[in-house]
């Protein structure tokens, strides 16, 4: 059925108008080549046992059935900044997109180039066109790909209106999911962005009935994802058979022309077959009557769109039968040139984890400021003498204020960010100084803030998110993951250097489970994440400037302790302060025993490295955990032979025990004594003020634990 929203919707296009928009050839020509790719794939991996390993498809999706739906709306994505954001059986809407034939089977091969230069699953695909409809990095997730999409629709806004750039007026975000994905987070939270602030995006959902072996019912009521939403105010509906060639290019028009006149997202949802099991190792007669397998069979879409062309004029029988011809001819060179490539070198593998300095071929990868923009804006390590003194709340409100300022691709966003200014009312002021445009409150999902920062940044946006307490960025830890990864994932052909604030740890005379978390070491162990935990105002100026201009996305934690008190007050060390990731600060020298600690807890140890006198300690201020200063911890410990590691998360497996794991490494043979760690017991953060400090490290803990080092 099609269901309308309240609002107007744009007249249906008529048959002539149909046929002029489409060229029914071009799209003929990339449903059969995809068909014939599944067709190399799904034969060679039947045929295992007589082919070498390197030319099998070791994770194989076929698009079956799915194909003609995708190429049609590929045929509509044709502005400069129209994005895609694809799932596993997306291949014939890269084909339509413009995905060369020998990249679409090397990737799966897990050949050099294409996608991940074969660092990732073959079906996990992007394309970072320039001046043309890019197709954002997949992820291995089920509905991953709609909240950065949101955000993309919703940068489209950013670029046209606030940065002035015409060129984005009338681009769209497009996410493409299966009706099982109709149950993630992931869908629900980009669909409250888009009807909420009538973003230009489609939602295309491809229904073929099952999730794997989950039936569509048990995804969402009455099995209809369409018809369960006709009382969303602000969304465009549209339902029907996918198989049908006029009826799927008709519907898809509709809601991308929808899309394109500014009245706001749309949804459209398809009916398919899936005529093959779910992936290749899956065998759906196990859970499939042969009937229901046979009745998709019959719904086939490829034998409709050879008679609608054929009825329409556009094609001859022999001009489909010689159109055959050419599409297998073209695989079958394809997949020799595919086969022909070489598996990329093993040496570098590790290349891309993080930015670093290009090599001859090597491309800038799509996202953020580019190296030109970042070099512009300057910076130096430089303090000034005299700035004001602030407190740390205030000192990361200046920095954001400054950058706010000097860089009109930078945006500062969150739950309560807007108007109340933060929770801490760190951003207080923020909206009324630089516009709703730039400083925004959100709607309550971690998975939705952080999706949205990262399709912003994939735009070349500079997003700064606030997730309101440590614990909260659990529901977003799939976002999180896939934006850390996504420079490797894509061999350096994407980014997402988002900055991602976050508040945690004890507060003053008061914790929680909730709000006093930490856990730092879960952003350590993160690949491709930058993790600053300052311990004083200036330090938080320098490492969120440094974190605002990096390739590399960044968690910028800030304690409670630290906001909630004046405890980390400095001087304001000026307006170009930048201060580098992983250099550690030396706060006290001595020779008797090496401390090492970061964040609140800097504070506690200083005092206590204070009452033991003099030369006694030598006091190291990580900073930033991600990356920590190795060489700095090692020549202290080389200089004193005993360690004292203090920190506030739990003891076991928290970063504590990485820095103890490397000196025994390291620096053996300079140890006079075990290195010792003073933690948190294995226990969630209790609240009453009592219990807080009889699990919290203390400053006589402090002192009796270095005074027994230096007995040892």
């Amino acid at each position: 059925m099609a269901v309308r929203t309240r609002e107007s919707a744009p007249r249906p296009s008529t048959t002539d108008a149909l046929s002029a928009r489409f060229d029914w050839r071009r799209v003929a020509h990339h449903v059969l080549a995809s068909r014939a790719l599944d067709d190399v794939e799904e034969t060679t991996n039947r045929n295992k046992a007589s082919v070498p390993r390197e030319h099998l498809v070791l994770y194989q999706f076929s698009a079956r059935g799915h194909d003609m739906g995708q190429v049609l709306l590929g045929s509509l994505m044709d502005r400069p900044h129209d994005a895609a954001g694809a799932y596993y059986r997306s291949r014939p809407l890269l084909l339509a997109l413009g995905l060369p034939l020998d990249d679409a089977l090397a990737s799966p091969l897990g050949r050099s180039g294409g996608f991940s230069d074969g660092r990732d699953i073959g079906v996990v695909c992007n394309m970072p066109t320039r001046g043309g409809a890019v197709v954002l990095p997949m992820a291995g997730d089920v509905g991953g790909q709609y909240t950065p999409v949101a955000g993309w629709a919703q940068a489209i806004g950013y670029h046209r209106d606030v940065l002035g750039d015409a060129s984005w007026a009338g681009s769209m975000g497009v996410a493409l999911g299966g009706e099982a994905s109709v149950a993630t987070n992931g869908f629900w939270s980009a669909l409250t962005m888009a009807t909420t602030l009538r973003l230009p995006m489609l939602f295309y959902v491809e229904d073929n009935g099952l999730g794997i072996s989950v039936r569509s019912h048990m995804q969402t009521p009455g099995a209809n994802i369409a018809a369960n939403l006709a009382s969303f105010r602000d969304l465009f509906l549209r339902d029907g058979d996918g198989t049908e060639p006029a009826e799927a290019a008709r519907l898809l028009a509709e809601g991308v022309d929808h899309v394109r006149s500014g009245a706001g997202p749309a949804l459209v949802r398809l009916t398919v077959p899936r005529l093959s099991s779910h992936s290749g190792p899956d065998n759906q007669k196990a859970y499939r009557a042969a009937e229901d397998i046979a009745a998709d069979e019959a719904r086939d879409p490829l034998p409709k769109l050879k008679r609608h062309v054929i009825a329409s004029g556009a094609l001859t029988e022999s001009d489909w039968s010689a159109l055959e011809g050419e599409v297998a001819r073209d695989v079958e060179a394809a997949l020799a040139a595919a086969r022909a490539r070489p598996v990329s070198d093993p040496a570098k593998v590790k290349r891309f984890v993080v930015a670093e300095a290009l090599q001859p071929g090597d491309a800038e990868a799509m996202g953020g400021m580019s190296d030109a923009e970042r070099a512009a804006l300057g910076g130096s390590e430089q303090a000034v003498e005299d700035g004001p003194t602030l407190r740390f709340a205030e000192a990361v409100r200046r920095t954001l204020a400054r950058e706010l300022e000097v860089n009109p691709k930078l945006l500062a966003f969150g739950e309560d960010v807007g108007v109340k200014g933060g929770v801490h009312l760190v951003t207080e002021g923020l909206q009324k100084r630089f516009g709703e445009a730039r400083v925004f409150d959100t709607s309550l999902s971690e998975e939705g803030i952080i999706g949205r920062a990262v399709g912003m940044a994939y735009s070349g946006l500079v997003p700064v998110a606030e997730i309101q307490f440590r614990k909260y960025a659990d529901p977003a830890t799939e976002q999180l993951n896939n934006c850390g990864t996504v420079r490797w994932r894509t061999a350096n052909r994407f980014a997402a250097p988002i900055v991602v604030r976050m508040p945690g740890g004890f507060g003053k005379d008061v914790g929680d489970p909730w709000h006093s978390l930490s856990d730092e070491v879960r952003f350590a162990h993160s690949l491709g994440w930058q993790v600053a935990i300052p311990s004083n105002a200036a330090d938080a100026v320098g490492l969120l400037r440094a974190a605002m201009r990096s390739p590399n996305p960044t968690i910028f934690f800030e304690h409670r302790a630290l906001l909630m008190t004046s405890d980390g007050s400095a001087r304001y060390p000026g307006d170009d302060y930048v201060l580098p990731f992983g250099k550690a600060a030396v706060l006290r020298e001595g020779t008797e025993v090496t401390l090492v600690t970061w964040g609140a807890l800097v504070h506690r140890c200083r005092e206590a490295a204070e009452r033991l006198g003099d030369g006694v300690v030598e006091l190291l201020d990580l900073r930033t955990v991600a990356p920590w200063d190795r060489e700095a911890v090692l020549a202290s410990v080389r200089k004193t032979g005993r360690c004292l590691i203090v920190h506030e998360d739990t003891q076991t497996a928290g970063f504590g025990a990485e820095i103890a794991g490397v000196l025994a490494q390291q620096a053996f043979w300079w140890l006079d004594a075990p290195v010792e760690r003073y933690c948190v017991d294995d226990v969630p953060m209790p609240y009453h003020p009592t219990l807080l400090d009889a699990v919290l490290p203390s400053v006589d803990g402090v002192v009796a634990r270095v005074e027994a080092l230096r007995r040892a």
